[in-house]
């Protein structure tokens, strides 16, 4: 398989050649030039695999420059019970016949990140090694992403990984999952801003192309294509979970701010999995649900921030992969649009021939509040006895609202109610349970850096640490 980048300037290449990056040279994002498609002997054979099955024969399809042996091994030392709590990895909680909370907190982490997260941890281990070089990881988080990422780094000893995020805008909880982390490899970045200023640093410092390969930058945002594709993986597993045959259709509820989670269900339903609809929710930032109603994409020049903050984001990154297939896939197109974006601008498909497809692709949406957010929140536990975290409880608000009988609902978890514990307070009146081994997290030693929010000074702090 080779991959291309949206916005056309980019030669073909191979998984493995495209792995340890993030943006693609020309800017734009890297996307395979077309997506494998399952027959249904195929999709018939992968009902009833285990995890770990069902992910290789997933991941391989795009990953395959990596012999299958070796890629195999990665995927069978990525998903374990010891790591995730659970030999079914991202089991399946049924509330009620026909809505379901697939569990994605099971991880190092508590939260869906880690899902991804892990394999790439494991995937660059076995390609640095291949070529016996070193990477360092340049990242922007919003409240998981950088945890995850972390510890997914620790201990792999040709990775150095530093991290922004926004000053004082994650949970303490969040907060503290990363700053304590005392691994020389691990340096944290606190922002003053907000997260989209974080990622336009990132960004910045991709684009420029002479510092990356100098400095040997890489990325594990969602912007990073071995991440999605291992995303990919729990949709199909979700399916065969809440149905018996696959001649049902199901449909699946993702929070969402930077797109990376929902477009790798978007993918799923191209390779072929029965998905009805794609239910996109966001928080009081809807930028990406005011364009699946409009056709319009306003990216907002202030974040505002809430209590489900890891998707406090006003550009999604993974949009541009959708908008790619919406347009059918014309780079020229997606260069035009983001031209605009890039300049802080916005874009309008509503009047175009492309907006008319976007029921094609089973896309819908909707908003939740903080109001909205203790309200589900508060159902939820005392319909089902289940706690549920602020993020998760978006997905479950606007997902109901969109639910169609005789069609399973599959809500995606975000991550564990322990890690907004102060939301959860307000709206059950009790604390949320969370691992012995993180009863005194926040009280832990932390350690991270202060910084304007500069492209100039994070690339003199890199060039200061990288070694």
């Amino acid at each position: 398989m080779k991959y291309l980048s949206t916005r056309g300037g980019m030669p073909p290449k191979t998984f493995t050649e495209i792995l340890l990056g993030g943006l693609a040279t020309d800017g734009g994002l890297t996307i395979p030039d077309a997506y494998p498609k399952l027959s249904k002997d195929e999709l018939a054979a992968m009902r009833g695999m285990n995890y770990r099955d069902l992910a290789f024969e997933v991941i391989r399809r795009f990953a395959d420059d990596i012999p299958a042996a070796d890629l195999k091994a990665i995927v069978d030392k990525t998903y374990t019970a010891e790591i995730f709590r659970n030999d079914e990895i991202t089991p399946v909680k049924t509330l009620e016949p026909g809505l379901h909370i697939l569990g994605l907190s099971n991880g190092p982490t508590l939260a869906f990140k880690d899902v991804a997260m892990q394999l790439l941890g494991n995937l660059f281990e076995y390609v640095l090694e291949k070529e016996d070089a070193e990477i360092n990881i340049l990242g922007a988080t919003s409240g998981d992403t950088g945890s995850a990422a972390e510890y997914a780094m620790l201990g792999k000893k040709r990775v150095k990984v530093f991290m922004l995020s926004p000053l004082g805008k994650m949970s303490p909880f969040q907060t503290a999952q990363m700053f304590s982390l005392q691994e020389p490899n691990i340096f944290n970045i606190a922002v003053k801003g907000v997260f989209d200023d974080c990622q336009d640093i990132v960004k910045a410092v991709s684009n420029d192309l002479e510092f990356k390969a100098k400095h040997k930058i890489g990325a594990v945002n969602s912007i990073n294509w071995a991440r999605v594709t291992a995303q990919v993986v729990y949709y199909f597993k979700a399916y065969f979970a809440v149905t018996g045959s696959n001649e049902e259709k199901v449909s699946f509820s993702v929070p969402s701010g930077n797109f990376g989670n929902v477009c790798a269900g978007h993918i799923a339903k191209q390779m072929g999995l029965p998905i009805h609809k794609l239910i996109v929710a966001t928080n009081e930032n809807d930028v990406l649900d005011e364009f699946f109603r409009t056709g319009a994409y306003r990216p907002r020049p202030e974040t505002q921030h809430t209590s489900s903050p890891s998707m406090d984001i006003s550009k999604a990154s993974n949009f541009e992969r959708f908008v790619y297939d919406l347009v059918g896939r014309d780079p020229a197109v997606v260069k035009e649009l983001w031209q605009k974006v890039d300049g802080g601008g916005s874009f309008d498909l509503s009047a175009t021939p492309h907006f008319t497809h976007i029921q094609d692709f089973g896309f819908t949406s909707g908003e939740s509040s903080h109001a909205d957010r203790l309200e589900t929140i508060r159902n939820i536990y005392q319909k089902y006895g289940v706690m549920i975290d602020t993020h998760t409880a978006d997905g479950v608000k606007v997902g109901l609202e969109h639910r169609e009988a005789g069609i399973p609902l599959v809500c995606l978890e975000t991550a564990l109610a322990a890690k907004f514990d102060e939301t959860i307070h307000e709206a059950l009146g009790r604390h949320a349970e969370r691992p012995a081994e993180l009863a005194d997290l926040e009280k832990r030693p932390q350690r991270y850096e202060v910084m304007d929010s500069s492209v100039e000074a994070v690339k003199r702090f890199i060039v200061a640490h990288c070694g």
